[in-house]
């Protein structure tokens, strides 16, 4: 599209043929929405500044008006059931806020925070959009819906809770502006080609990320008593030879119980508020929304069955106890314990153990318009943070089930496994290590620990070096980064809807928000968290407080 920056308005044109007749019109001074015939003129005298965007998210109103996010950059990163799949580059909010003057000085404060909550959204990552297919269904999901929902537009089509601008859009819906209505997810979206035994082969990841309870790694953990849990993300791996189509689908999701890690600039923040009675509730109601969606459900939990995990590991134990059948199964693997820091081989232990079951959920295969093969359930795999441990056990339960389906496809032999081909087996290992990256990144600011071992197979002096790097960078941007990130995603999400006249949230007890004095908060925290510390602790503290003075 062609955006026309026009004194009082903005006006969005399709240069694609889609809507040749109609184009957006969107007011500078209160940000209505109408449509209009033509482009109208600039003025006779009027320089009129124009560039080309890539589709419109939606809209969001604040104090002053309206600020509408449009995508300036985008790159192609492959096909999704024969449609263009593009990753945003670029986002940029238009300001519709010409009655700024019409605020109090308290509300000109507050609408600049909420601004600055609008910058930290245009750096949002791992953002995709195809134009001509849903990216929120999976490929047996989609397939199951039938030609009744592929006629329908592509919102309607989409499942909500993986719909990154669902908030967004409301308006752009109520007013039945389909033509200019994209749908986008946040996740990952990974695409690579091979030749195996002499024939094509196409390998491909997306991931979902669900916004019912988005957040950042210490910021948004556990359930909330709708059984919604942070951090969940549904993982579809699709394998594409001639006309064969198969996909395998995991998902990942902190433990599904009530609890949190305050941030308070230890290393490990306690635990706290285990909420027990209104846990099996919370569980009970995720799980059966698993299973409603996918089948049988195997909770695999990963987390250490002692020290400071210790305590969920038994509330999630005893939680699971009440629900456990046929169709939802619980086992703990105390990864750490069992693997330590190299070990991680020995997962091969676990998938002997589980082999039975992940044969009967079996994978979704079609041949042209024939189904072979249906997935009849879900592996739920989680550790604390749903990363790293969750990374590398998910993509040794995605290889096992690529080599039987490339067995179902007669490109594999009965023994071969991919370590017999080179380069379906590095490309592998790059798709997934990067998809983990993306979901580490989006979580908890850093890409995954472990990915060493993922990427190669093993793990390396350097992806030990990089997980101390990462693991410093987690400490600084849960402490001085997320919580503004938290605020921005709640915001987006609508999580928190902006009213005139509500009491500003900007203020806690009187004292300005620290966004507003990081002078004055980074000695404050620095210099009552010294006299608490250990020397070694309180100088990562020091250094990340001179960084927050310096940068």
């Amino acid at each position: 599209m062609r955006l026309w920056e026009l004194p009082d308005q903005y006006v969005l044109e399709p240069t694609d043929g889609s809507s040749p007749s109609q184009c957006l019109a969107i007011s500078r001074v209160n940000g209505d929405i109408s449509t209009l015939g033509h482009v109208p003129s600039g003025g006779a005298n009027q320089r009129v500044h124009t560039e080309e965007v890539y589709g419109v998210a939606g809209i969001i109103r604040l104090l002053a008006g309206a600020y509408v996010p449009v995508i300036t950059g985008r790159q192609e990163v492959g096909v999704y059931r024969g449609s263009p799949v593009f990753r945003v580059t670029a986002l940029q909010f238009l300001c519709c806020n010409q009655k700024l003057g019409d605020l109090s000085p308290e509300e000109i404060r507050d609408e600049a925070h909420y601004m600055s909550l609008l910058k930290e959204v245009e750096s949002t990552s791992g953002l995709f959009f195809s134009y001509d297919t849903d990216l929120t269904l999976n490929a047996q999901a989609a397939i199951a819906a039938g030609s009744k929902l592929h006629r329908l537009p592509l919102h309607q089509q989409a499942e909500s809770r993986f719909l990154w601008n669902r908030f967004l859009l409301q308006e752009f819906i109520e007013a039945k502006l389909e033509s200019f209505i994209l749908p986008i997810i946040q996740g990952s979206f990974q695409s690579a080609q091979s030749t195996v035994n002499d024939r094509g082969v196409k390998l491909t990841i997306i991931s979902r990320r669900c916004m019912r309870r988005v957040g950042t790694r210490m910021w948004r953990r556990g359930a909330d008593s709708k059984g919604n849990v942070a951090n969940f993300v549904e993982t579809e791996q699709i394998i594409e030879a001639a006309n064969f189509f198969s996909s395998y689908v995991q998902v990942r999701g902190s433990i599904p119980i009530l609890w949190e890690q305050i941030v308070d600039l230890s290393y490990k923040p306690t635990i706290t508020d285990l909420n027990l009675e209104a846990t099996p509730n919370a569980v009970k109601r995720h799980f059966q929304d698993l299973h409603t969606r996918y089948g049988d459900v195997m909770a695999l939990d990963l987390i250490n069955q002692q020290g400071s995990e210790g305590v969920l590991s038994v509330a999630f134990a005893k939680a699971m106890e009440k629900i456990t059948s046929d169709s939802i199964r619980y086992v703990p693997f105390d990864f750490h314990h069992i693997c330590g820091q190299l070990n991680f081989a020995r997962l091969s232990d676990l998938y002997d153990g589980l082999s039975e079951h992940l044969s009967r959920q079996s994978y979704f295969m079609t041949d042209s318009d024939d189904i072979l093969q249906e997935q009849k359930g879900i592996v739920r795999t989680n550790c604390i943070d749903c990363l790293d441990r969750t990374n590398v056990t998910q993509s040794m339960l995605a290889r096992k089930s690529l080599e039987i389906q490339l067995m179902k496809m007669g490109i594999f032999g009965n023994a071969e496994t991919l370590e017999g081909q080179l380069d379906l087996d590095t490309k592998f290992k790059c798709l997934w290590a990067d998809n983990g990256d993306d979901i580490s990144i989006q979580y908890s600011g850093t890409p995954a620990l472990k990915g060493d071992f993922v990427r190669y197979g093993r793990r390396t002096a350097s992806g030990l070096v990089q997980d101390g790097f990462s693991a410093l960078g987690r400490y600084y941007f849960n402490n001085f980064k997320d919580g503004l990130r938290q605020d921005a995603m709640d915001l987006v999400a609508g999580h928190y809807v902006v009213e005139r006249g509500s009491p500003s949230p900007f203020q806690l007890n009187g004292f300005e928000s620290f966004a507003y004095l990081p002078v004055a908060s980074a000695f404050l925290v620095t210099g009552v968290t010294l006299t608490t510390l250990s020397v070694r602790e309180g100088m990562v503290v020091l250094v990340i407080a001179l960084h927050l003075l310096l940068f």
